[in-house]
């Protein structure tokens, strides 16, 4: 009686035992999945292959920790500051963007500073590490160092020497029935005329208005000096204004010979031209009687993490991922642009690219984008008239003193 009794407890306390053992193994199990985590991820309509590619590499690579589905949704990088601080909580776990929206979403609160920054800033040139910082604390992932702009043209009808001077290209251009293209509705490709004279843009002390005295009516280059200048440019038959889009459809129809844009476009424009493809620095234009260097903007695409995605480490994580040495390589084997790292930058395919070698050679003759934001539609204003040939008749000089007025505006 007492061993079928012991008997009985024994095998109450094995069933209980095994009942046991069965609910930790199947909360191992439960625990040993990996855990869900979903991120959205911005980026320019032209990079989303690429993008999609360095996402699923990034999915595979870390496949054993999480269940990353990862969506990427087309937002153009111009416009992510404006789009991202309509409502922080809705916008993408991770973002791309252009440099210089850097202080003000750092200011809204959508960027907290880079906890492993010293570690970014080794892998990365230092010019695209300033892009990145505000005072001196990094706040974005530097991811491009090309964001500027050059000369494109066709050797087969533009001379080495005729690519020089703006007047060499234009009269090339016309004696051809062809056109040279540069957008005037960017007040971003319109600092060209302006950026090597005397007259001054920039932002104030409080990093957010600007100064301008682009309506001077003394000194060596008066504004309406640089005013009339692209009047006669925009009055030249080889000459069209027309967007970055425009110009590249121009290439490819064959209409366009000559144009400013950047390293974005490097890829389609030898396509188009082939072997006849060149890059330089931007040409002189004439102004008042002087052949001025046309200048230019500079820049970097940068890589942003929201600073309330509900996914702060995994977003952190892919940030570093598309901006690694191993993902700008791939950025400039496929779209053309310009690394920020440094292995890469030294990489000799990358030394050996014209459209790269040409924005290094512009590069002395360049800015580093830091202006307000009421900086843009009142300049692309200006010189859409000056690309219209002034159809209203108004005073140039009245038109100038506007157009200052409105960009340093509190």
């Amino acid at each position: 009686m007492r061993k079928n009794a012991y008997r009985f407890f024994f095998g109450i306390l094995c069933s209980v035992s095994l009942t046991g053992c069965h609910t930790v193994k199947d909360a191992d199990l439960e625990q040993s999945k990996p855990k869900k985590a979903e991120l959205v991820v911005w980026g320019a309509e032209e990079d989303a292959e690429l993008m999609n590619q360095i996402i699923q590499s990034f999915q595979a690579n870390y496949q054993a920790e999480a269940d990353l589905q990862i969506t990427f949704e087309v937002q153009g990088e111009s416009q992510c500051k404006d789009a991202l601080i309509g409502g922080l909580e809705e916008g993408a776990d991770v973002f791309t963007f252009a440099d210089d929206q850097l202080h003000a979403l750092a200011a809204a609160g959508a960027l907290d500073p880079i906890e492993n920054a010293d570690e970014i800033k080794a892998k990365n040139l230092p010019s695209a590490v300033e892009a990145a910082s505000i005072n001196g604390q990094l706040y974005a992932y530097p991811l491009t160092a090309d964001n500027g702009y050059f000369l494109y043209y066709n050797n087969q009808y533009i001379s080495d020497e005729q690519a020089k001077t703006l007047d060499g290209i234009l009269q090339a251009a016309a004696a051809n029935g062809k056109l040279f293209s540069m957008d005037w509705s960017s007040a971003w490709y319109v600092y060209s005329f302006f950026g090597n004279t005397d007259l001054k843009i920039g932002l104030n002390d409080d990093g957010i208005t600007n100064y301008c005295t682009w309506n001077q009516t003394d000194g060596a280059i008066k504004g309406i000096d640089v005013a009339n200048a692209m009047l006669r440019i925009a009055g030249n038959p080889g000459f069209v204004n027309r967007t970055d889009e425009g110009f590249l459809a121009g290439v490819q129809n064959g209409s366009v010979v000559a144009g400013i844009s950047g390293v974005w476009n490097a890829v389609a424009v030898t396509q188009a031209w082939g072997e006849n493809t060149r890059a330089a620095k931007l040409p002189t234009y004439t102004c008042n009687g002087s052949q001025i260097q046309m200048a230019s903007f500079s820049g970097c695409k940068l890589i942003g993490v929201n600073a309330y995605s509900e996914e702060p480490k995994w977003a952190a994580r892919l940030a570093e991922w598309i901006t690694n040495e191993k993902n700008q390589q791939l950025r400039f084997e496929l779209r053309g642009q310009g690394p920020s790292n440094v292995a890469v930058a030294e990489s000799p395919v990358i030394k050996q690219s014209p459209a790269i070698a040409a924005l290094l050679e512009q590069s002395e003759f360049s800015q580093l984008q830091r202006i307000g934001g009421k900086f843009w539609d009142p300049v692309s204003k200006f010189a859409e008239n000056m690309a219209d040939l002034n159809p209203s008749g108004q005073s140039i000089q009245e038109q100038l003193d506007e157009m200052a007025e409105n960009v340093s505006a509190r």
